[in-house]
């Protein structure tokens, strides 16, 4: 009887799915770094591969989909992601990664067109998951997260109740140096139950604490350093969460493990650390002169006309402000998110928004007075010069509008990539780069071709497509993504000089007797060049002390002070001529924006987090 017995459980193990079977209440799968490339089919061929085991898995409910689907975050290629991650036998939930938010064609708006929101909320037995972006949207920065999304959050862990168990899902871990707000995060969730975070972006697996809440970081869906690829895999039992990492072809293998009835963290604590604003007493006499704090994240620049503000924010809304102390004189909603600097003249305010149109308002009262459309979502910032804006967009068209009527004067559909930049007027030529690897000049009265520059680059996310050109003494001046800064015959666009020298990247400005051009390296200090002569001249080189950094602020020059900000929210003040730090104000630990100076002692900024707000300083003996 016994020899029986073991025969029939000897069989009944040989019939079971060879990996495994769910031995807990729950089990699910985590996807997660995927990186689908038009240049390489590797990617595809793991993915497929991974879908194919997950289906072949007994047990799993529904598989998370943590971020960096694509390489390069076109719609094609997310379309692509989307046709296999539809071959799964069970449902799947999907959030952005940064390669979705910061290199994104359509503004970061085709992911919720492809897979239905940018967000997702559902329970399942007994556990509520939300899931979130983390990412930098557009803007070269830390991960970050919109002041709506953590409301959101708050939201809907109130209706659930608070002693309802959550697994929030995220691509970036909530660590300092990865999301720049991430205590706004850890102090907003932690009254609730949290149980974990899962996400993605390290390609490794990590178990790591987000000021005390456990966090779960898997493996890339990418072939490893033994060419196989993999993902993971959870069970949720009665008492712990269990990680699993399932490379293909072989059993899964356990390597963590969290408890359910543990309390890992204080509900009634806060985050062990926050952002040092110290520097703010070291210039105490620099004053917000006023802020508004519009709880939207913000990824444009203000534009000033007489005594007035304008600024667009991540849902879509034209908004109006005084200049004097900020108040909000009207707004105007778009069809989605604004991403480009707004630039007003002649009382019509031009923008361009990311529901595919360019729009014209009255700056008095913001009543429309055009809409002119185009093919693909409008993330360019605008220039106006002489009752004309020139705006860049997606369907790969730079386009030349009269700000009275919104009439098209020329429309150049030579361009391969997308524009996001704001557009260089010099001379007859308007200047302006893609994410193409190339730097286009045309003739501004009729669209023609005059030159492109590629300078050599090979890579997509090299381009110099973040970069606001300036010109002076014959040349364009550029850096880019490859940490050069670059000097181009305005005239033919041959290099006349490129030097890797001071790891610049993404940012440059213009004195304002065209002598000078500035740029912020990568590591706490700002450069100054001449713009005369055929070879790199340093002039000066000033130690800020803002550390890493790489956010495409430009530098701003007024009055004989350069202006400037950083990815952790410091503005800071410098002598042109020598570089002398002058002042520092830090607003917040999110990325500003390019910052407008208003003259030699006020400067106007907006942040990725949401603030819109003036500084002013005293007269200062330079």
């Amino acid at each position: 009887m016994n020899r029986r017995l073991t025969i029939f459980g000897i069989v009944l193990l040989l019939l079971l799915p060879v990996f495994g079977q769910a031995t807990g209440t729950f089990r699910f799968a985590q996807l997660t770094d995927v990186h689908l490339s038009p240049n390489n089919a590797a990617p595809t061929e793991d993915l497929l591969r991974s879908v194919a085991q997950i289906n072949a898995t007994d047990g799993i409910d529904f598989v998370l989909v943590t971020g960096d689907l694509t390489e390069e975050g076109d719609r094609t290629t997310m379309l692509k992601v989307k046709s296999i991650l539809d071959l799964l036998k069970v449902k799947y939930y999907v959030v952005l990664g940064n390669h979705e938010t910061k290199w994104s064609d359509s503004g970061c708006t085709a992911f919720g067109e492809i897979f239905g929101g940018e967000r997702f909320e559902f329970e399942h037995k007994g556990f509520l998951f939300l899931g979130f972006n983390s990412g930098p949207l557009m803007r070269m920065a830390y991960g970050h997260v919109v002041p709506q999304d953590i409301t959101w959050m708050k939201q809907e862990m109130d209706k659930a109740g608070r002693d309802k168990p959550v697994i929030l899902v995220t691509h970036y871990p909530m660590l300092d140096g990865d999301v720049d707000n991430w205590y706004d995060v850890t102090d907003a969730v932690r009254p609730y139950n949290i149980r974990t975070f899962i996400g993605g972006h390290y390609h490794r697996n990590r178990d790591l604490r987000y000021d005390g809440i456990p966090g779960i970081l898997t493996r890339s869906n990418l072939r490893d350093k033994d060419g196989v690829g993999g993902y993971g895999i959870f069970d949720v039992t009665t008492d712990s969460i269990i990680a699993y990492e399932q490379r293909i072809g072989e059993p899964m293998k356990r390597w963590t493990a969290l408890s359910l009835t543990k309390s890992y963290y204080d509900r009634a604590g806060k985050a062990e650390k926050y952002p040092d604003f110290s520097v703010n007493k070291q210039y105490a006499k620099v004053k917000e002169k006023w802020i508004v704090q519009t709880g939207v994240g913000i990824y444009c620049s203000p534009a000033v006309y007489q005594d007035k503000v304008y600024v667009g924010d991540d849902m879509g809304f034209l908004t109006c402000y005084t200049l004097k102390n900020g108040k909000n004189l009207w707004n105007f909603k778009s069809g989605n998110r604004i991403v480009g600097t707004p630039d007003v003249a002649d009382n019509v305010v031009v923008f361009g928004s990311a529901d595919k149109n360019i729009y014209g308002l009255n700056a008095k009262d913001g009543q429309l007075l055009w809409k002119t459309e185009a093919a693909e979502p409008v993330l360019g910032a605008v220039t106006i010069e002489n009752g004309v804006a020139y705006i860049g967009a997606s369907d790969r068209t730079f386009r030349a509008i009269d700000i009275k009527t919104g009439k098209v004067l020329w429309a150049y559909t030579g361009v391969k990539g997308y524009i996001e930049t704001k557009p260089l007027i010099e001379g007859n030529k308007v200047i302006f780069g893609a994410w193409d690897n190339t730097l286009y000049a045309l003739d501004k009265t009729d669209g023609k071709e005059l030159w492109k520059w590629t300078g050599g680059l090979t890579r997509m996310h090299f381009s110099p497509a973040a970069v606001w050109p300036v010109a002076a003494n014959g040349k364009v001046f550029i850096t880019d993504p490859q940490r050069a800064m670059t000097a181009i015959n305005l005239e033919t666009g041959e290099t006349v000089w490129r030097t890797f020298r001071s790891m610049v990247r993404e940012t440059i400005g213009l004195s304002a007797d065209k002598s000078r051009v500035y740029s912020k390296t990568m590591n706490d200090s700002v450069v100054c060049y001449s713009t005369q002569g055929d070879t790199p001249k340093e002039l000066w080189a000033s130690n800020v002390g803002f550390g890493y950094e790489h956010a495409p602020s430009m530098q701003m020059e007024k009055d004989g002070v350069v202006f400037s900000s950083t990815k952790e929210g410091l503005i800071f003040a410098l002598d042109a001529a020598t570089g002398k730090v002058l002042w520092k104000y830090k607003i917040g630990n999110s990325l500003i924006n390019t910052v407008i100076p208003i003259n030699g002692h006020q400067v106007l900024f907006t942040a990725t987090s949401g603030e819109v707000g003036s500084l002013s300083s005293p007269q200062i003996n330079k």
